[in-house]
């Protein structure tokens, strides 16, 4: 045990509490190429697309997951996790060869299924939020299920291409948040043609779990910083603070950018 009188007070042991807290039992990683993936649009931007010659990718953007956990049968502690991941993708649009590409925003859809180890549990979980001044809120009873989490980078724009098909998407599948950011419906006649997409995500899936956990004390965290208001300070003498972009001035050399 470190000595009190001659370390730190935040190096001194105090005494051991219990924590609620998440634990990870398991989690995996991935990097996926999801190639020629379809695009939909409402019907405003379709009538676009059917008329265009060509299209190239602008952007991407994850908008929203949704996640669905299942015990896996005959495999106790294992869970399937199955994730519908939604994109907005931005494509800039040509219809004429003499005209300006006009961007538009369409929606792309990817499953992914994973199974993971998440322990067992088999007890029903009541709690309430407390309330200041009136009856304290009972939460709805839940299960013992683990929790999914999900960590998805920005998506990483390979490609785009415009092809004859004939394919429809129901709105009636989507959720109203992601729906709503279009501002339109995708529930609409079949496409003349269609937008394919190709992306590289990275993401993580993990699985947790809310454990009492035993951990050691030194002492309360007591901020050190004190609080500065800049409205009352010397703009020249903040400035001279900032550190000089060096980096702006020099790029990377070739190796330096392989290490990234």
């Amino acid at each position: 045990m470190a000595d009190c009188k001659t370390n730190s007070r935040r190096d001194c042991f105090r005494e051991a509490v219990c924590i609620n807290a998440s634990r990870v039992y398991d989690a995996c990683r991935d990097r996926e190429c999801l190639e020629n993936i379809p695009v939909y649009f409402t019907e405003r931007d379709q009538e676009m697309i059917n008329n265009a010659i060509g299209v190239r990718m602008k952007c991407a953007e994850v908008i929203n997951v949704n996640i669905d956990t299942e015990p896996v049968p005959f495999n106790r502690g294992y869970y399937c996790v199955d994730l519908t991941i939604y994109f907005s993708i931005g494509v800039d649009v040509t219809v004429s060869p003499i005209s300006n590409p006009c961007q538009i925003d369409g929606l792309a859809v990817y499953h992914k299924k994973a199974i993971l180890f998440g322990s067992e549990g088999s007890v029903k979980i009541f709690s309430s939020d407390y309330v200041c001044g009136d009856d304290d809120i009972q939460n709805p009873c839940s299960g013992n299920l683990p929790k999914v989490v999900c960590q998805i980078a920005e998506p990483v724009c390979l490609g785009a291409r415009l092809v004859k098909s004939c394919d429809c998407l129901c709105s009636c599948c989507i959720p109203r948040c992601v729906t709503r950011r279009f501002g339109g419906s995708f529930d609409h006649n079949c496409a003349e043609k269609t937008v394919e997409a190709t992306l590289g995500i990275f993401m993580i899936i993990q699985v947790e779990r809310e454990v009492q956990m035993l951990v050691p004390v030194y002492d309360f965290c007591m901020p050190e910083k004190i609080c500065v208001e800049e409205g009352n300070s010397d703009p020249c003498e903040l400035f001279s603070k900032i550190c000089f972009p060096t980096e702006a001035f020099f790029p990377p050399r070739e190796d330096c950018c392989d290490e990234c």
